[in-house]
């Protein structure tokens, strides 16, 4: 079988590509910007190097993808974020010789440019929120009397360059003009660049995901998000295979083949109570819950693989409903933002502290499986865990810190008040 470069291994869909493919006896190498990785520790990884880091050396990155690639023999790439995907796709013409069997570089960003995406979906009749376009920051008075709060603001991209150096922007909410102005003119990224106002829609997040191969549907998935990390709205940390969304799936297959896609695709919809599906926004790569689709019967990347190699791709006209996967640490992660009362939904009651904890101790589903956690590939959840650990453990330090800080000023500022005073 053809030797494969899974890129940017340290992310969680890059593990369960490694898992499947490795399973399968495909030679998976992994790489990533540090030695050691989430996909490097799987028994299914056969080599691993690194790369300089996409955005701040990008000429780095590219020479050296490509070098290892012909050291080793490697001829299939799956990129797997969309810094890399971007990297590799905007300079195609160095990878023509390798198999990255992914939309081209104009498709791909006019996928991931949100502002395009709205006005696309509008064109093709695809229902959206509410949306308004701020081209820049001093324009956004005039959309007030428009507003109907909580609103959402939204970059226009996921990953924007500031100040030469590439920023991951995330979606904010405000229930207010002054939270708005205040977000607004708190994040550079709102600051300086477009960005999207949209109405806050209430509902059950539900994802669509498909393999195209030139525009043509080879296999499709779909699933409800339960619980996410922020709370607020974000990465599923459970979620659950369930039937298509009709509406939904409309709408994802009428944008996907009006572009001729070609590669797997994550579009996300919020379904409201009365069953109506709002397009959210749309991914041209692999999704961090990709574990769940090849659990449920999918295996998106052997099937991306097997296009990759011109091999024929196995059928994959049905999936399992009601199967579950989480992301423990994830979950974990946003129990303690519940607890805390951290970054909720708008505009809701934080939910209730105790059944938090029991529903998060639930380990005892049978219908539900750990996303890292596998007992015949354990590896990879000790190197999350200790990574989580050492994370929480900076973080806890970095707030000890700062309260010894606050303190030690507050005692400065109340001894030189006592001496000036006498």
């Amino acid at each position: 079988m053809e030797k494969i470069l899974i890129l940017d291994a340290n992310a969680r869909s890059a593990l369960a590509a490694t898992r499947s493919l490795g399973r399968r006896g495909v030679p998976v190498v992994v790489a990533d910007e540090t030695k050691k990785t989430l996909s490097s520790a799987s028994k299914y990884c056969s080599e691993s190097f690194t790369y300089p880091s996409p955005t701040a050396n990008l000429r780095g990155f590219l020479s050296t993808v490509k070098a290892e690639c012909s050291r080793r023999g490697i001829r299939v790439i799956f990129p797997m974020t969309e810094i890399s995907m971007a990297a590799v796709f905007k300079h195609g013409e160095e990878f023509k010789n390798f198999q990255v069997p992914f939309a081209e570089y104009p498709t791909f960003d006019a996928l991931t440019d949100k502002w395009n995406l709205m006005r696309l979906a509008q064109r093709l009749n695809i229902t959206i929120p509410q949306t308004h376009y701020i081209a820049d920051a001093r324009s956004l008075q005039r959309v007030y009397p428009l507003l109907k709060f909580p609103v959402v603001l939204k970059p226009y991209r996921s990953m924007i360059w500031t100040n030469g150096r590439c920023t991951a922007a995330s979606v904010k909410y405000a229930e207010s003009v002054h939270q708005l102005e205040r977000t607004v003119a708190q994040y550079e990224y709102f600051r300086s660049h477009p960005f999207l106002l949209q109405e806050y829609i209430r509902g059950e997040a539900h994802g669509i995901f498909a393999l195209y191969k030139h525009g043509e549907l080879v296999a499709s998935f779909a699933h409800r998000r339960l619980r996410e990390n922020p709370p607020s709205g974000g990465v599923s940390v459970l979620c659950e295979s369930v039937e298509k969304n009709p509406e939904a799936w409309w709408m994802a297959r009428t944008l996907l083949e009006h572009l001729a896609w070609h590669g797997v695709a994550m579009a996300e919809f919020k379904v409201t109570a009365d069953g109506k599906p709002y397009l959210m926004e749309v991914n041209g790569r692999f999704w961090g819950s990709l574990q769940l689709a090849i659990d449920a019967g999918v295996d998106f990347p052997w099937l991306l693989y097997q296009l990759a190699t011109g091999a024929s791709v196995d059928p994959a006209n049905r999936y399992s409903i009601g199967v579950r996967s989480r992301w423990l640490l994830g979950d974990l992660a946003r129990l303690g933002k519940v607890l805390a009362g951290n970054e909720l939904p708008p505009g809701l009651q934080p939910p209730g502290k105790m059944r938090s904890i029991l529903q998060f101790l639930d380990f005892f589903d049978s219908n539900t499986r750990c996303q890292e956690r596998r007992w015949n590939d354990f590896k990879p959840f000790l190197f999350n865990l200790v990574q989580f650990m050492r994370r929480w453990v900076s973080k806890t330090q970095g707030a000890c810190t700062l309260i010894l800080r606050q303190n030690f000023s507050e005692m400065h500022r109340g001894k030189n008040g006592a001496a000036n005073a006498g």
